[in-house]
């Protein structure tokens, strides 16, 4: 099993320990390096690009006659850092402080009409990606209210989630070397001969990004990494043509890794395709073979309509009033009647069934959303929509509650009862399950559910999950959807009218079979390249 995530990190740690690539003795050593960035500051306040005050807080760490880091500051005072130091580095490598080798949070200062790029939070790649696109503005429509960045630049995102999903770049190709975007950005812009990118790999790094969440304010959903976690991280600096190997190094394995990581994509959307088409085959009668010596499913249904009428003399159900029959007329075609008028339904119907299946509706064959009547203490099972699988995968986990607690307020459910998600994307991602292993056989949960039980023990309940999950299913959910955008649902209506093609009770168990040897085999596929 590859988990590329953390080898992406390990490739990273490697790096910044001085690990990933052997160091050359004849490099000018990152002290040098170091001084000159300092003259460079020193020159730039002289020039009028940088202020006294980006550089009073410059220091200079290093290692004491006793082997301890020290750190001495520009009023002259030192102070042992020891503790701050992560882990050792090589020789001719260096610790700095962010602040001492980059502007934080630069300006630009360009004409009203000059073309640049805007950069909206949107446009910047997460993870490990080191991209991002922009738009055209003139600089008089952004430069006010917008941050501000330049070639070269690097880009870090300092609010949640983004900062903790890596959206941090390196600007590149922007229009005339300029740009401006979200303001939810911190901007590093380094000084000279330190490599832009050395620096964004530092900042994917988890060590980074753990200390960045550290340092989290403001209200939650809006929080931010503190400005002085960003001024005074501690970098380790590497010699300049170590820095360029370094970064050619993290770029080929970073390659390879992309390669495997769509390649699993690649494989992982094969399967789900594979998953939705054995499905299909399924509900077409085309997955296993037709037995002439099944029970045919009219003689199933009759079973059921049986088992039907007694519930309702017992009371325990009502009669349909709008109850229908579907039948197969001596001209082939199917007919629906609903005690007054008998209708062809032929262009209604998906797909062509073998001659031993019936076409029913859902209402025809399952009790839709029944109630449970239970004992206030007695304990059932809870299960909010989070804890129901999506996918393929028909797995569900539960609490444990009193009735009393969940009996109102939300949806009832029993064993072998199959629930499917009714609102947007829990029911196109598939969110659907039968309900196994309850407490005391009985439970109750999210009211974003439409249950359906069958009568009796005519239907194999995994048969009728297979059908929930197959693309007619819900495709043509979908296209039923009401409500607002983010809360449209499948009505009661869509779940009762459905048509359901229901095959002889030994066919529905050899499909269900099938469907699982194949989808074990897939799942092992999948498990081995996760």
């Amino acid at each position: 099993m590859i988990d590329t995530k953390a080898l992406r990190q390990k490739i990273l740690d490697l790096a910044i320990r001085g690990k990933l690539v052997p160091q050359d003795p004849d490099d000018e050593p990152a002290s040098v390096l170091l001084e000159r960035i300092r003259q460079q500051k020193q020159q730039m306040v002289k020039e009028g690009k940088l202020k006294p005050k980006d550089i009073k807080n410059d220091s200079v760490i290093f290692v004491g006659e006793d082997n301890l880091h020290y750190e001495k500051f520009a009023d002259g005072s030192v102070k042992c850092i020891e503790d701050e130091i992560p882990f050792d580095i090589p020789g001719s490598w260096v610790w700095v402080r962010i602040s001492s080798i980059c502007v934080i949070n630069p300006k630009n200062d360009l004409n009203d009409d000059t073309e640049v790029s805007f950069i909206p939070m949107p446009h910047i790649c997460e993870g490990y990606e080191n991209r991002h696109s922009f738009d055209i503005r003139k600089w008089s429509e952004i430069k006010t209210g917008y941050t501000h960045f330049a070639e070269n630049d690097i880009g870090i995102a300092k609010i949640t989630p983004c900062f903790e999903n890596r959206k941090s770049v390196v600007f590149h190709n922007l229009k005339n070397g300029a740009g401006a975007g979200t303001t939810e950005l911190f901007i590093l812009r380094p000084i000279i001969s330190v490599e832009p990118d050395y620096l964004l790999w530092i900042a994917k790094t988890d060590d980074f990004i753990n200390g960045g969440v550290e340092t989290f304010s403001a209200a939650v959903g809006q929080q931010r990494v503190d400005r002085d976690f960003i001024v005074n991280y501690l970098i380790p600096l590497p010699p300049v043509n170590e820095q360029k190997s370094i970064i050619n190094k993290i770029n080929v394995a970073f390659s390879v890794i992309n390669t495997v990581d769509q390649n699993k994509a690649d494989l992982a959307n094969t399967i789900f395709y594979a998953k939705s088409k054995i499905l299909d085959l399924a509900i077409r009668g085309q997955l296993v073979p037709q037995n002439p010596d099944d029970e045919p499913a009219s003689v199933l249904l009759e079973r059921i309509r049986a088992e039907k009428e007694e519930l309702i003399k017992q009371g325990k159900i009502k009669r349909d009033k709008k109850e229908s029959v579907i039948f197969r007329g001596e001209d082939n075609s199917y007919y629906l009647n609903n005690g007054q008028t008998t209708v062809d339904i032929n262009d209604d119907l998906p797909f062509d069934i073998p001659d031993s299946w019936r076409w029913v509706r859902l209402k025809d064959v399952f009790i839709i959303n029944p109630r449970n009547k239970l004992d206030d203490d007695l304990d059932v099972s809870f299960i909010p929509m989070p804890l129901i699988g999506d996918g393929y995968s028909g797995k569900h986990a539960t609490e444990v509650r009193h009735w009393k607690e969940v009996k109102n307020g939300f949806t009832h459910f029993a064993e072998g009862d199959v629930g499917v998600a009714k609102i947007t994307p829990c029911f196109e991602n598939r969110k659907s399950t039968v309900f196994e292993n309850l407490t005391n056989g009985y439970g109750a949960g999210t009211t974003e559910l439409h249950v359906l039980r069958p009568f009796g023990n005519n239907i194999f309940v995994q048969y009728l999950l297979a059908y929930i999950k197959s693309d007619y299913f819900v495709e043509k959910g979908k296209q039923t959807f009401t409500g607002d955008v983010g809360q449209q649902r499948i009505s009661k209506a869509y779940v009762e009218s459905a048509y359901f093609p229901l095959p002889p009770v030994k066919e529905q168990e050899r499909i269900v079979q099938q469907i699982g040897i194949i989808f074990e085999f897939l799942n092992m596929i999948m498990d081995a390249l996760s």
